[in-house]
Parts: C-alpha cells; structure tokens; sequence
C-alpha cells in the first residue's frame, strides 16, 4: 500500500483507537493522530515509506501525544504508561496491535453512545472514526463550519461531562449496536436524498457510510442486522448511477436506465444479504435488504415482485411505527393493482400517519402521479404544487415542476 489516501482511510481508525486506549482522552487521542499523518506526509513524500506505515503511525501519534503531556500537570501520572507503549511497539513494529478490533470497536460505540444526540453520534462518527474534517463534514451537511464545531464540541464535552467510557465490553455490545447501525443508516440517507450535482448524491456521505458498514462488519461479523445494513447500503448505492439522467434531471425508479447499475454492488449486497439470513435472526435492516434486493434484480420495473414486496413491508411494520414505511406499502400495491388501489391506500393511512407524512414531499408527489394515472388532473396538479413547495433540493423540485407543466392547462 503505498497511496498516502489510501493509508489515511485504513489506519486513521486504527490509530485513533490505539491512541484512545493507551491516552483515555478523545480530543488528544485525535489531536496527536492528526499531527501524526501531518507529520508522515512530509516524510514519505521523497517515497521512503516505512515497512509498516500503521505502526509508524502509533510510535509517531505516541511521541508527540509525551510531548504535548510534558506541558500539563498530570505528567507523572501518564508518561510511564504512554512509555511504556512505546517500548511495546518498538518491539512489535511489524506486528498487529493486540486487541486492535476491541480498540476500534470501542471507538464506534463510544461516538454512538445513546447519551449523545443523534447530530452529535453523526458528526463525532465521522470526524473520528471516518477520519473526515470538521470542514468536510460541514460542508457534506449543508452547515458552517463553526456550527459543525460547536457540534462536535459539544457531543465531545457530553461524553466527558457523562464520563462515557470507550468499551467493546460484549455485555453492551448489542444494546449498542442498534445504535451504531442507525447512525451509519442516517449517514448515508443525508448523501443519497441531498440531489446537489450531476451525480445525483453527495457521495461522500454515501461512500463514507458504505465504509463505516463494511468496517463494522469486519468488526462484529457475527451480527445478522450489521451484514443486513452493509447488504442494503450496497444494494442501494447500485442503483445510484440510475437516479439522475446525462442531463443532470431526475430519474425514477420506472425511469432508470438498468443498465448503468452497479452489478459489482448488487451482487456483494446480494452475499451480504444470504450471509445475514443464515444466521437465523431476522431484523428490520435485513427486511429492508430485501425489499431493496428485489428492486435490485428485477428485469425492469413491471417485472418487480410487487406482492412479495408488500409482504416484506407487511413484516417492517409488526416492529416499526413508521409513516414513511407505510406510505412505501400502499405506493407497492399501487404498482401491484393499479392506480386507483394505490390512492384508496393511501387514504387508508392512519391519521397520524397522513400528519406526519404531510411536510414530506414524497407523499404528496406519489399522490400526485396515481392522480394523474386516473386521470384527475385537478388532484394531481394540487398534489404536485406541495410536492415541489416542499422539495429541499432543485433537481427533485425541476422533477416534479416537469410532471405539473406536462398536465397543462
């Protein structure tokens, strides 16, 4: 491995957790493996690259993290430990650290932490897990700068205040898990529903979520919700290239050209999904595989396995509460048995259901197509002015404005 990227995206974690361990001190513990990389892209910039870039990295991160303990007051308490560290990896340069996938596990349930606001469990995930900057994630999230800091800080000052320690203590692993997979999931729906350029995503919200599912595989691979998650993100993100056209306008899925999916995806979505299915336990993540599996290999979309489709979110919604679930079930039988069905399940969501779904722009925009396919202009046109009223983005809002100019006068 010798493309300096390509190392940051492999051994941030690692060091980061090694150094979370041996310091017990999240701010410097990132802080020292940030001046740590600095410092190796000075170094191997002339292409003399140590023999084992990560533990170059930790002697590195440990030296400066001394150097910076020199200058506060607990430095006889902490300087021997981080010593002896040091001795510990001179040693065992070319080894792995003992104990590595505890380290790095505890690292991601320690920024999930279910005391931690769900923006912060987001933002701490990605600015030290994933590595990324405070600038970066800002800008993947639409916020100034100085706003992402303060919401780092502050998910940062709670996991001090709360004295929340970073574990991989099996007796909490799954309580936590849930946790960490929903946070990973929030990660790349931010990406996949944010339309802001040709490619249809932002896709480093989308690419960073896919690594965080894979690198939690890797950790817990005895999980069946941990594979469900990484088989649907990849099963999803597939289908990506379909979404936006050559000229940059939205493509649904009726629309999408098959052929530009990502076969390569599908089909390791499609092993992650069996993987997660042998183990027996079933999960709201391995459903929603599924469900996305059949999109996924349908020859086209009339083909799609609408009935088995419905059942699946038949079974979503023993265990979920949620509107968006269900407005999905009533738009499948629409596709199933035919317009007229999918209004008439549409009007049979609940009332809380149509209260919460009423700021969602999909609702009104699935209402407004099955309107148009039976032929009430008036109701469709109506729909659709709600529909684009209510789209955050220009490309889903230019979409739904094509579908009103096509009713006419």
């Amino acid at each position: 491995m010798r493309d300096f990227d390509e190392v940051y995206k492999h051994e941030w974690p690692k060091v980061v957790a090694t150094l979370m361990r041996d310091l017990k001190d999240l701010d410097l513990a990132s802080d020292v493996t940030q001046d740590a990389f600095l410092k190796a892209a000075k170094h191997w910039s002339s292409g003399e690259w140590p023999a084992s870039p990560g533990a170059w990295l930790v002697t590195a991160a440990r030296r400066i993290a001394i150097d910076r303990i020199r200058r506060t007051q607990n430095f006889d308490q902490r300087i021997p430990e981080l010593r002896r560290q040091l001795e510990v990896s001179a040693l065992s340069a070319g080894a792995s650290d003992h104990g590595l996938v505890d380290d790095r596990l505890a690292l991601i349930l320690g920024c999930c932490h279910p005391a931690l606001a769900p923006e912060g469990q987001v933002a701490l995930t990605l600015r030290i897990v994933a590595g990324l900057s405070t600038r970066q994630i800002a800008e993947a999230f639409l916020v100034s700068e100085s706003t992402m800091t303060r919401r780092i800080s502050r998910a940062k000052q709670k996991i001090a205040g709360a004295n929340i320690v970073f574990s991989a203590d099996r007796r909490h692993l799954l309580t936590r898990l849930g946790s960490v997979c929903s946070v990973i999931y929030s990660i790349y729906n931010e990406g996949h529903r944010n339309i802001t350029g040709p490619e249809g995503t932002r896709g480093d919200l989308c690419q960073e979520a896919l690594w965080l599912a894979g690198l939690l595989e890797e950790l817990v691979p005895q999980e069946p919700e941990v594979s469900g998650l990484h088989a649907l993100l990849l099963l999803s993100d597939a289908r990506q290239p379909g979404r936006v056209t050559n000229y940059g306008s939205l493509a649904i899925l009726a629309e999408q050209d098959r052929s530009s999916w990502d076969t390569t995806k599908i089909d390791r979505g499609l092993r992650c999904l069996a993987s997660a299915h042998s183990r027996g336990r079933l999960g709201p993540f391995q459903i929603q595989a599924a469900i996305s599996a059949l999109h996924s290999t349908a020859p086209s979309f009339e083909d799609t396995d609408w009935l088995r489709i419905i059942s699946l979110y038949d079974l979503l919604l023993v265990d979920n509460d949620d509107a968006v679930i269900s407005l999905n079930r009533a738009a499948a039988i629409g596709h199933l048995k035919g317009a007229k069905a999918g209004l008439k399940a549409i009007a049979d969501l609940s009332d809380r259901d149509r209260n919460r779904l009423a700021s969602y722009p999909y609702f009104h925009a699935c209402r407004g197509e099955f309107f148009l396919a039976v032929g009430n202009r008036s109701e469709a046109r109506t729909a659709l002015e709600q529909a684009a009223a209510l789209s955050v983005n220009e490309t889903e809002r230019t979409h739904v404005e094509s579908r009103l100019n096509s009713i006419g006068d």
